[in-house]
């Protein structure tokens, strides 16, 4: 067997035609590998989905919705999730946040305290006991709890929140828009929110800034008030106890050690308004009546006034500067994408209010043409963990090969077989990208190129290095002890290193067999196997050839002399 693998690689050695064959076999898989990333055949992502036993559902009203309200749309959710047989059950937190999670500690559930806001957390069945995945089964009940539920009430926003595969951020896709002014920030964000409602792939899009309504003050009207007979702290007294309640007596019992408060308010009903009107509003105060000093009962409407004025949106600021977030997750798409096809758009289509231009990698700045003022676009949520893991990781890889580099260059003396050393590691490249596009054809979802794939990547380095490094050493020793000429010696060489170098990869292979099938860790499992397919083929096959086209006997100082058996000491 090895004797015939050994005259197999004579015969390529032997022949240029076969060796170019090999070289530029080499060159046009590693182009066409590289190639199928930009072609969107293999698809990058920071992690994968990953198959959650719970997920929530955040429900947002405008506001000043009502607490009926929330619960009427909370409801309308809760009845579609029940008929789901994999929901063991649902909890609703009217006017609050769930209990804090991994998510909602990024995502601000702890900060929820209204009565248009409202979360549900669907507990599942475990995951080992059904078919379906988490994030498969929200990508298939969000179109439907939309369309159901969404339109219940106008300007109503409902998102799907799956626990993270990895560092928890606040949306897959987050547009920082910083700016001078809060009425130039809040038109800027409601562009860019339309922009990310035409881009494919992009869901659960909402801006982070209150909405500006009409709301409703009652006034004391001081001067009425003491014509009527009357003092400001009935009236206020009578609202608060109408509305919110208030204690007016204690109750003696013997069966309690402290008097008991008797608490007074209108009843749920009572307090309930018929429309969303000022009329409404002064009907209901009507029915409310004080007397005064003389014994008359005078109804709060004659002594208040009922004025309408604008609510006072929140003011968010960052690092001390006024901003606001356009949010957006991906519905089973890398966040890459859709980003690049959003921000095409904005320098496209916002230039006929704005001068843009380009700051950073993705950044971008905005002048508005009338005002001159100045508004940054920053990019941040997963996108920038990718970004920033994926530099992270690049980085470390440049210095892993450049160590490496560095290290054959001391042990060797030679930048040639060095840089021989280095492209065989590299090479395992082409198994990583086309071992991802083969999966993606066999499985159901996205198989993405992630940070775990890139990781498995740089450890095949070391692997693929030592493999480079025996078939060198080897050779040398057979050449320099052995008198061997070089085709011989690289063809020997390769032939008995092939034994142990298959070894080592069959338990490469079948180890990363169990990482495969993880939702998260599947990107290192796969790298690692058909990374190592390469690694394998690169060492035996383009390696022997590489080495072929260099100068080894002045590399190794090899001189013409008789050759020995290679079964001799």
């Amino acid at each position: 067997m090895y004797k015939k693998f050994e005259n197999y690689l004579l015969g390529i050695l032997n022949t240029p035609s076969k060796k170019k064959i090999v070289l530029w076999g080499t060159l046009i898989a590693f182009i066409i590998a590289v190639g199928l990333i930009p072609t969107k055949l293999v698809l990058a992502k920071m992690l994968p989905g990953k198959n959650n036993d719970t997920y929530s559902i955040y429900v947002d009203l405008p506001n000043g919705s009502s607490i009926e309200q929330t619960r009427q749309v909370s409801e309308c959710v809760v009845n579609i999730l029940q008929s789901e047989k994999e929901a063991l059950d649902t909890e609703v937190f009217l006017g609050t946040g769930s209990p804090l999670d991994f998510a909602g500690l990024i995502k601000g559930s702890h900060f929820k305290n209204s009565e248009n806001v409202s979360e549900i957390v669907i507990n599942l069945t475990k995951k080992h006991h059904r078919e379906e995945p988490s994030y498969m089964m929200v990508q298939r009940l969000r179109p439907v709890v939309l369309k159901q539920c969404e339109n219940i009430y106008p300007q109503t926003s409902i998102k799907f929140i799956e626990p993270p595969a990895g560092p928890p951020t606040m949306a897959a896709i987050v547009a920082e828009i910083y700016g001078p002014n809060a009425e130039g920030i809040r038109h800027l964000s409601d562009r860019v929110k339309g922009v990310f409602q035409k881009t494919d792939g992009l869901v659960d899009i909402d801006v982070m800034q209150d909405e500006i309504y009409d709301k409703f003050e009652v006034r004391v009207n001081t001067d009425k008030i003491s014509k009527s007979g009357l003092n400001v702290k009935q009236v206020n007294d009578i609202l608060y106890l109408a509305f919110e309640g208030m204690g007016v007596a204690v109750k003696n019992s013997q069966h309690a050690t402290e008097q008991i408060p008797i608490f007074v308010t209108l009843t749920s009903e009572g307090k309930k308004f018929d429309s969303r009107d000022k009329s409404a509003i002064e009907m209901k105060l009507s029915s409310l009546k004080l007397m005064n000093q003389m014994g008359m009962m005078v109804p709060i409407t004659e002594v208040v006034d009922i004025v309408t004025v604008k609510s006072n949106p929140m003011i968010m600021s960052k690092d001390l500067h006024q901003m606001s977030n356009v949010l957006a997750e991906t519905d089973m798409v890398s966040q890459v994408y859709p980003l690049m096809a959003s921000r095409n758009v904005i320098l496209n289509t916002f230039n006929d209010e704005y001068d843009i231009s380009k700051s950073g990698l993705f950044n971008l700045q905005l002048v508005d043409k009338k005002t001159k003022q100045v508004y940054d676009l920053k990019w941040d949520g997963e996108m920038k963990v990718t970004l920033d893991t994926f530099v992270d990781l690049g980085g470390a890889f440049i210095a892993a090969l450049v160590l490496i580099f560095l290290l054959m260059v001391v042990y060797y003396k030679s930048f040639i077989l060095s840089g021989i050393v280095l492209l065989g590691s590299f090479l395992s490249i082409i198994g990583v990208i086309f071992g991802h596009f083969i999966m993606n054809i066999f499985t159901a979802d996205t198989f993405f190129l992630t940070a775990t794939s890139l990781i498995g990547f740089i450890a095949l380095i070391g692997i693929s290095s030592r493999n480079s490094l025996l078939l060198i050493d080897f050779t040398k020793s057979l050449m320099n002890e052995k008198g061997l000429h070089k085709k011989e010696a690289i063809a020997y060489a390769t032939a008995t290193r092939a034994k142990p170098i298959f070894l080592t990869a069959a338990a490469i292979i079948l180890a990363s067999t169990l990482l495969a099938s993880d939702a998260v860790f599947g990107g290192l499992g796969v790298s690692l196997i058909f990374g190592t397919i390469s690694a394998v083929v690169a060492s035996l096959v383009v390696v022997p050839v590489l080495l072929d086209n260099s100068d080894l006997e002045r590399h190794f100082n090899f001189h013409e002399r008789k050759a020995v058996s290679i079964m001799e000491p």
